[in-house]
């Protein structure tokens, strides 16, 4: 049984009258395949809720959810009733953040980092980052326990204007030995190796979030390098 078959045996519990937030609940207790399912619509609850956190919902951010978290083919009827669910729901996003949070350990970070950085990538498919949205964004990775540097660092990579410091990328001190910023590169690099990616559980269709990232790697250590040979 698929994924997607098995959300929507899940959303037909909506028929009793259960919320979206009451079927995580339960599908969260059961054994993992049901977990996964729970996370999936988590997932999607959380890129709906982003999608109207500046008021509007636009084609282009439904687009790069789409793009993303790519929904197979046949199944677009269930995703798009757990998207419009949550859009109409009185739920708060911070609700689905901390389920979602609740679903992994402290060793899953990198999960929860990837996920932030899809929800980044839809919020900025419309060309503009609305407050509203970096207050959403910023909430969301304190609840997933991702510390300032982390919601910089990616928020660098996706927001014109935004700060940006080679040293946040690759995660070490700017007064580090180069052979630390070289070891911190490489692990980096290491790390984000698609069959890596995959390992830790982040979906095929979503791997295209580690191209921007392996760039944003390189370049950081092209900078440092350069700054230290001037």
């Amino acid at each position: 049984m698929s994924i997607w078959t098995r959300i929507a045996d899940a959303l037909s519990a909506l028929a009793n009258g259960e919320g979206l937030a009451a079927i995580m609940d339960r599908l969260r207790a059961s054994p993992t395949p049901e977990r996964s399912v729970a996370f999936t619509i988590a997932v999607i609850a959380l890129g709906a809720k982003i999608a109207k956190a500046d008021g509007t919902v636009t084609r282009d951010e439904v687009s790069a959810f789409r793009r993303i978290f790519a929904i197979p083919e046949g199944e677009e009827q269930n995703a798009a009733r757990v998207f419009n669910l949550a859009r109409q729901d009185v739920a708060g996003f911070d609700a689905y953040a901390t389920k979602v949070r609740a679903m992994f350990r402290a060793e899953d970070r990198d999960l929860l980092t990837d996920l932030l950085e899809g929800l980044f990538h839809i919020s900025l498919a419309d060309g503009h980052y609305h407050e509203d949205e970096n207050t959403f964004l910023a909430t969301v990775a304190r609840i997933f326990d991702l510390d300032d540097r982390t919601f910089a660092q990616i928020r660098a990579r996706f927001v014109e204007g935004a700060p940006r410091d080679p040293y946040d990328v690759l995660g070490v001190a700017h007064d580090a030995p180069l052979d630390t910023v070289r070891a911190a590169w490489r692990s980096a690099v290491k790390s984000n190796h698609p069959d890596v990616l995959l390992a830790r559980g982040l979906p095929p269709e979503a791997l295209k979030l580690a191209e921007g990232r392996i760039l944003a790697i390189n370049q950081a250590w092209t900078d440092i390098s350069a700054q230290r040979a001037a």
